[in-house]
């Protein structure tokens, strides 16, 4: 009997394993994986303070909702220099627990690259660079397209032919962003120039509003900025002029004077990418999305912008997003009227992210 049960007990075992196994599926490395939210502590290099209501406000806004959308921890540093500091700066957060970097300002990238290889655990992303690592991204946005569409806005308002642009550094992002601007003012008003002033400094608000109200007095009536903070738009509303924004909708600050802006939208990117990191999934890549991925696009106009640019806008977004409309696809002519792109040709990437040229119709120096 006691053999009987014995048996019954041992053929019961192997049937519950045998069901238990048929239950199992193998999945793929981050297959289904469920995210560990407490695994991950997020850290933030800002170039600016974030409250300049431009480019560091932009970063600080998807950050707070990386934070409330999945429930993790973040820590962030304002107004760090580009320069050694950072790297320490980048030590300091991952010696408080975190474990994935965003550094978002160009000046940031070869220190990054250092803490990315002295910290190999740590997975990092810089912003508006092109060094990579095993351990760390780089990613940007094709904000140059909606450079473009502001421009045709600003084509249409201009009655003087001359609009400003403050500028921060001659850099390739930066004179991609004139060109494209230009580009976009022309092809609505091919007898306006964009008059270009540097003021060397992303985010001295001082500077930029003096450069805008230098542009001002040279008869400038409608001004643009690639600057970190929105002091050309106050200079525009102070001289009873128009303006075109940058990084966030800037209408609150110039009202009266404020047209549309070229925005960014980081929020689904940062989340994507934590995402990937807590599933297992995450991969260094070179990212450049275009407004097809809405990571950057256009502020909505206001009533300040002129009559048809809605119309105008929205037939060259609709052509950017579906890809039949490139911003740089020639012909495209060179600031004294040589041919830089033939007709039928497109600026590859490798080509925008080294640009060290202005397009006919800009006045200024693309050279330091």
């Amino acid at each position: 009997m006691k053999k009987t049960v014995s048996i019954l007990l041992i053929m019961c075992m192997f049937l519950a394993l045998a069901l238990t196994g048929c239950g199992q599926e193998e999945k793929a490395p981050g297959e289904n994986a469920e995210a560990d939210n407490s695994a991950v502590k997020v850290g933030f290099v800002y170039v600016g303070p974030a409250s300049d209501g431009g480019w560091t406000t932009s970063h600080d806004v998807a950050r707070k909702q990386l934070e409330n959308n999945l429930n993790i921890d973040t820590l962030y540093k304002e107004s760090v220099p580009e320069g050694p500091e950072c790297e320490k700066v980048i030590n300091d957060l991952i010696d408080q627990g975190c474990n994935v970097i965003f550094s978002t300002s160009f000046g940031f990238m070869d220190y990054t690259l250092n803490a990315a290889k002295a910290h190999p655990d740590v997975k990092f992303m810089h912003c508006s660079g092109y060094m990579t690592n095993e351990n760390m991204g780089a990613y940007f946005g094709r904000i140059y397209q909606a450079r473009y569409l502001s421009g045709i806005a600003a084509g249409m308002k201009t009655k003087t032919d001359k609009i400003g642009y403050v500028a921060a550094y001659e850099i390739p992002e930066v004179l991609r962003g004139i060109n494209a601007f230009t580009l976009g003012v022309r092809s609505v008003n091919p007898d306006a120039t964009v008059h270009v002033k540097w003021t060397h400094t992303w985010i001295d608000a001082a500077k930029a509003k003096d450069a805008a109200v230098a542009l001002l007095a040279e008869d400038c009536d409608v001004i643009t900025q690639h600057q970190d903070a929105p002091g050309p738009q106050i200079a525009a509303e102070e001289k009873g002029v128009w303006s075109i924004g940058y990084n966030m909708d800037m209408k609150d600050v110039a009202p009266k004077a404020y047209i549309t802006a070229p925005v960014w939208n980081w929020g689904p990117y940062y989340e994507k990418q934590v995402k990937a990191i807590m599933d297992g999934t995450w991969k260094a890549e070179n990212y450049w999305g275009g407004m097809e991925d809405g990571i950057v696009d256009l502020a909505p106009l206001t009533e300040n912008a002129p009559e048809g640019a809605k119309e105008a806008i929205e037939k060259v977004k609709a052509e950017i997003i579906d890809g039949s409309f490139k911003v740089f696809s020639g012909p495209i002519k060179g600031q004294a009227g040589e041919i830089r792109v033939a007709e039928g040709e497109t600026l590859t990437d490798e080509e925008l992210t080294s640009m060290d040229w202005f397009v006919e119709g800009v006045v200024g120096n693309p050279k330091q």
